[in-house]
């Protein structure tokens, strides 16, 4: 995850009252000239032969919510942007999304149609745009089915799907689960089997290719951070969070424990990610640790800004050339591609 994240927006507090607003206004929308529902669809689609279901759809969703539609839905309302990829990667193009420009910017694993509407704000959504739009389903991520932005949006004639972004019991589970229920809507579950056999397989193959690199007992710490009014922050990755998952999939081990974090860390972050905010001078109690820092790749950004601490430079890790940059604009809460692409990353810097 890079410097600037969907966690910012899930852990600030949306003024319902604005939604509101938005949503009872009068205000004119226009819709995009583009028509994506014929919009050429995702390149790693090339090699899908399965059928779309046209069969109604009768399913539960992760809030244990019954969602029902008279068959598969095809105009989809995204507002959050693992699911855009996911719906993406699931051959469909969405006629509106939250916050197109900062999925472009942030998530590089599935490319978003130019002309895709912009519905508003991940936190806080424009509902005269969202209705404009005339979809048959809306995707929304939540935690809770009294989240308040869910409820707003249940108060209308549109079908809505809860999807929950993250589970510190078992990331890689959870967004295989999201993935599969988002399939299931779009009556595209035969081609979602395949996309994720085809993570398990990428996983494994990334595992034989590393097989080598004698990585047993190598302790890491994953970080990201960012840069507001000039101070720097930094999270660290502990134990449940994604990219800590994916790092001891391929046989490294993490360092921020649950001890460390209590007394370091200073939380400020949604448990179910298994992030911690901290400090430069807490990253001195992982010891001879690796460090694996996100880096967005832009000329002045957090990771430039760490290099000039003191003691970041004192660090084990630092003196030893056992500090790596992570490959730029992958997205560290997405959907399959992403997470194939996360280890792509690990492998480049391991091997």
């Amino acid at each position: 995850m890079t410097r600037t994240s969907r966690l910012a927006a899930l852990t600030a507090t949306a003024s319902i009252a604005a939604v509101a607003l938005v949503g009872c206004g009068t205000t004119d929308v226009e819709t995009p000239a583009t028509d994506d529902a014929a919009a050429d669809v995702s390149a790693t689609c090339a090699g899908d032969t399965t059928t779309t279901s046209t069969d109604p759809v009768s399913l539960t969703d992760q809030l244990g919510r019954t969602v029902e539609l008279d068959k598969p839905a095809e105009r989809v309302v995204v507002l959050e942007w693992q699911d855009v990829e996911d719906v993406l990667s699931l051959c469909v193009n969405p006629v509106g999304v939250a916050d197109p420009e900062g999925y472009s910017t942030w998530v590089s694993a599935e490319e978003l149609p130019e002309g895709t509407a912009d519905v508003g704000q991940r936190g806080e959504p424009d509902l005269d745009s969202i209705y404009a739009l005339d979809p048959d389903l809306i995707i929304v991520e939540a935690f809770s089915a009294d989240d308040e932005q869910l409820q707003l949006l249940e108060e209308g004639d549109v079908p809505v799907l809860a999807t929950v972004g993250a589970d510190s019991a078992g990331q890689i589970d959870n967004m295989k689960t999201v993935f599969s229920t988002i399939a299931e809507a779009l009556g595209r579950s035969d081609w979602g089997d395949q996309v994720l056999d085809e993570y398990d397989a990428h996983l494994a193959a990334a595992k034989e290719t590393l097989a080598d690199a004698d990585l047993e007992g190598q302790k890491f710490l994953y970080i990201d951070g960012w840069l507001e009014s000039g101070n720097l922050s930094i999270r660290a990755y502990g134990e449940g969070a994604l990219m800590t998952e994916l790092g001891a999939d391929l046989g490294l081990t993490p360092v921020w424990t649950s001890e460390l974090d209590a007394e370091y860390g200073d939380g400020g972050v949604n448990d179910a990610y298994g992030l911690s905010q901290i400090d430069v001078e807490s990253l001195t109690a992982i010891g001879d640790a690796m460090i694996i820092y996100a880096n967005d790749g832009s000329e002045e950004n957090s990771a430039t800004e760490l290099q000039k601490n003191e003691v970041w430079q004192s660090l084990p890790a630092v003196q030893e050339d056992r500090a790596y940059a992570f490959p730029p604009n992958v997205w560290g809460a997405g959907g399959p591609r992403s997470n194939m692409q996360a280890i792509d990353g690990y492998v480049d810097i391991l091997s």
